[in-house]
């Protein structure tokens, strides 16, 4: 990627107001229709809010989606095809909205959860849905034509409320973390039968406290995670897990450790088309990584390329980079704004 050569900074754009509670979730629409597309967003105030770039330049809000989840929108995310979006409630409910021209239509809601849900992700190709919740379980629901959704597998194997669930770039792996301090691997064999094919835990240089997110880089072949124990760890993701061999060799295996970059949780981390890291905390702060190009050093690792302190005036629940423009940032807070960024040189 062409970086720019000169020190870098987060610019404000613009700052989006209209939730009346803390803003959990952020989702790019993939289709990007205009340049940079539209922005979902879902909050505490149990409503969701699409975001567009109006002619002038400046985002505004182009609709709101609410009258639908009775308690927290934890978590929002569209379909490949950007037509679709799944908003995961801790009403228990996951709701599925059609975008048909300007309107948002639920046309499907999921239950099954016995409480909270946390997070959904859809697969590359739109077929499956994942979510996560409270109760331990992870599920995978198959869209069916006429947007219903059917539930072809509940997976159990946390042993605490799960944070976060989200797919591979390309391959039908899913992975989950959550409270235990795990991330889960999970693939099927065959028949909708999925399982955990592995575990990365404390014993493999894994995470001693809540996992809270992860991101995969645009080739899948490294993986971000982020937690309470204040560090980011990178992974190397580059085997397919469902080929490996019985004895867990070729598998998922641990990189590197970043740490003493925040001082508070890190609830959020996500990895942009062009390489580089976002995490945001609950110190407020968003930083931003890039791998360094020490040929030195065998190991790859990562160096601090931005901080923003007091990005927002309160926790940092999402950071998301726009999927067409790689140097627009979004971030969520519990201050109940949304920010946009851009990542641009500091002006001499």
């Amino acid at each position: 990627m062409e970086l720019l050569d000169g020190e870098l900074e987060l610019r404000e754009i613009q700052k989006l107001e209209g939730h009346t509670d803390r803003v959990w979730s952020l989702a790019w629409n993939p289709t990007g229709t205009g340049v940079a597309g539209m922005l979902a967003s879902c909050s505490g105030d149990k409503t969701v809010r699409i975001w567009q770039k109006g002619p002038s330049g400046s985002w505004d809000c182009s609709a709101v989606l609410e009258d639908t989840h009775t308690r927290t929108v934890r978590s929002c995310a569209w379909s490949p095809s950007g037509k679709l979006l799944a908003t995961a409630s801790f009403d228990g409910t996951t709701a599925i909205w059609e975008r048909v021209g300007g309107e948002f239509e639920c046309v499907a809601t999921l239950e099954g959860h016995e409480n909270e849900v946390k997070s959904v992700s859809w697969n590359a190709s739109g077929s499956l849905l994942a979510t996560c919740a409270r109760d331990k379980t992870v599920w995978i629901w198959e869209a069916q034509p006429g947007n219903e959704f059917e539930c072809v597998s509940v997976l159990q194997g946390h042993t605490q409320d799960v944070k976060m669930v989200q797919w591979h770039p390309f391959l039908d792996v899913l992975v989950s973390v959550g409270y235990d301090n795990s991330v889960k691997v999970w693939t099927e064999d065959g028949d909708d039968d999925w399982h955990c094919v592995q575990t990365l835990g404390e014993a493999g240089s894994g995470h001693t406290s809540t996992v809270w997110a992860l991101s995969f880089n645009s080739a899948g072949d490294r993986m971000v995670t982020c937690s309470d124990d204040l560090t980011l760890k990178i992974w190397d993701t580059s085997q397919n897990p469902s080929e490996t061999s019985g004895d867990g060799s070729g598998s998922w295996s641990h990189l590197c450790t970043l740490s003493g970059y925040h001082d508070r949780t890190i609830f959020s981390v996500h990895w942009s088309r062009d390489g580089l890291i976002a995490s945001g905390a609950a110190d407020d702060a968003i930083r931003l990584f890039t791998e360094s190009k020490d040929r030195m050093v065998d190991q790859p690792s990562y160096k601090m390329l931005v901080k923003r302190e007091k990005a927002h005036d309160m926790d940092v629940n999402s950071v998301q980079w726009n999927l067409k423009e790689p140097k627009l940032l979004a971030s969520a807070s519990d201050d109940g704004t949304i920010k946009i960024w851009e990542l641009s040189e500091v002006s001499k």
